[in-house]
Protein backbone atom coordinates (compact mmCIF):
# COMPACT_ATOMS: atom_id res chain seq x y z
CA UNK A 1 0.00 0.00 0.00
CA UNK A 2 1.19 3.32 -0.76
CA UNK A 3 0.71 5.84 1.39
CA UNK A 4 1.82 9.83 1.25
CA UNK A 5 4.85 10.36 2.65
CA UNK A 6 3.70 12.25 5.62
CA UNK A 7 1.22 9.74 6.85
CA UNK A 8 3.66 7.23 6.51
CA UNK A 9 6.58 8.64 8.53
CA UNK A 10 3.56 9.66 11.43
CA UNK A 11 2.56 5.98 11.92
CA UNK A 12 6.22 5.11 11.45
CA UNK A 13 7.34 6.92 14.92
CA UNK A 14 4.59 5.09 16.77
CA UNK A 15 6.86 1.72 16.16
CA UNK A 16 9.70 1.51 18.25
CA UNK A 17 11.61 -0.16 15.26
CA UNK A 18 15.69 0.92 15.99
CA UNK A 19 15.86 0.96 12.34
CA UNK A 20 13.17 1.24 9.39
CA UNK A 21 12.98 0.66 5.48
CA UNK A 22 10.47 2.13 3.30
CA UNK A 23 10.54 2.87 -0.81
CA UNK A 24 10.04 6.08 -1.69
CA UNK A 25 8.61 7.33 -5.44
CA UNK A 26 9.46 10.87 -6.52
CA UNK A 27 7.39 12.22 -9.12
CA UNK A 28 7.83 16.34 -11.27
CA UNK A 29 11.05 17.18 -12.86
CA UNK A 30 12.95 14.99 -10.69
CA UNK A 31 15.50 13.72 -13.49
CA UNK A 32 18.06 15.97 -15.72
CA UNK A 33 18.49 17.79 -12.81
CA UNK A 34 20.91 16.14 -10.03
CA UNK A 35 18.49 14.47 -8.50
CA UNK A 36 19.94 10.99 -7.36
CA UNK A 37 22.65 12.39 -6.66
CA UNK A 38 20.87 15.60 -4.03
CA UNK A 39 19.24 12.41 -2.65
CA UNK A 40 22.68 10.69 -2.11
CA UNK A 41 24.40 13.72 -0.19
CA UNK A 42 21.38 14.16 1.51
CA UNK A 43 21.10 10.04 3.05
CA UNK A 44 25.21 10.30 3.68
CA UNK A 45 24.73 13.03 6.45
CA UNK A 46 21.74 11.46 7.69
CA UNK A 47 23.38 8.01 7.93
CA UNK A 48 20.41 6.86 5.81
CA UNK A 49 21.06 3.02 3.92
CA UNK A 50 19.94 2.21 0.49
CA UNK A 51 19.96 3.29 -2.82
CA UNK A 52 18.21 5.81 -5.40
CA UNK A 53 17.31 5.11 -8.98
CA UNK A 54 15.47 6.79 -12.25
CA UNK A 55 12.53 4.92 -13.23
CA UNK A 56 11.95 4.71 -16.89
CA UNK A 57 8.29 6.49 -15.85
CA UNK A 58 10.76 9.69 -15.33
CA UNK A 59 10.09 9.19 -11.42
CA UNK A 60 12.78 8.69 -8.92
CA UNK A 61 12.69 5.28 -6.51
CA UNK A 62 14.54 5.23 -3.75
CA UNK A 63 14.92 2.36 -0.82
CA UNK A 64 16.17 3.88 2.92
CA UNK A 65 16.66 2.20 5.94
CA UNK A 66 17.41 4.64 9.07
CA UNK A 67 15.93 4.81 12.31
CA UNK A 68 12.15 6.83 11.87
CA UNK A 69 14.11 10.30 13.21
CA UNK A 70 16.73 9.77 9.84
CA UNK A 71 13.77 8.72 7.45
CA UNK A 72 12.08 11.51 8.01
CA UNK A 73 14.69 14.01 7.71
CA UNK A 74 15.67 12.11 4.51
CA UNK A 75 12.00 12.36 3.12
CA UNK A 76 11.97 15.95 3.68
CA UNK A 77 15.35 16.82 1.75
CA UNK A 78 13.65 14.60 -1.44
CA UNK A 79 10.35 17.01 -1.14
CA UNK A 80 12.65 19.84 -1.43
CA UNK A 81 15.03 18.74 -4.41
CA UNK A 82 18.18 20.66 -5.63
CA UNK A 83 17.89 23.38 -7.51
CA UNK A 84 16.38 22.96 -11.21
CA UNK A 85 14.32 20.00 -9.93
CA UNK A 86 9.97 20.14 -9.06
CA UNK A 87 9.04 17.91 -6.67
CA UNK A 88 5.12 17.52 -7.31
CA UNK A 89 4.85 14.19 -4.66
CA UNK A 90 7.01 11.58 -2.51
CA UNK A 91 4.88 8.30 -1.71
CA UNK A 92 6.38 6.20 0.33
CA UNK A 93 5.68 2.46 1.17
CA UNK A 94 7.04 0.35 4.07
CA UNK A 95 9.16 -2.02 3.27
CA UNK A 96 9.09 -5.30 5.42
CA UNK A 97 12.16 -7.68 4.98
CA UNK A 98 14.99 -6.31 3.86
CA UNK A 99 18.54 -8.07 3.95
CA UNK A 100 20.50 -4.84 5.63
CA UNK A 101 23.68 -6.52 5.51
CA UNK A 102 23.50 -6.01 1.73
CA UNK A 103 23.33 -1.82 2.08
CA UNK A 104 26.44 -0.56 3.89
CA UNK A 105 26.12 2.56 2.18
CA UNK A 106 23.50 4.65 0.40
CA UNK A 107 24.48 4.42 -4.07
CA UNK A 108 23.18 5.63 -6.84
CA UNK A 109 22.21 3.02 -9.30
CA UNK A 110 22.63 3.80 -12.78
Amino acid sequence: MRLAASRFLSELNMKSHSHSAARFLVRGRVQGVGFRYYAQAAATRLKVRGWVRNREDGAVEALAIAPPQALEKFVAALRQGPPGARVDSVESQPVEAVDEARHTGFRVEI
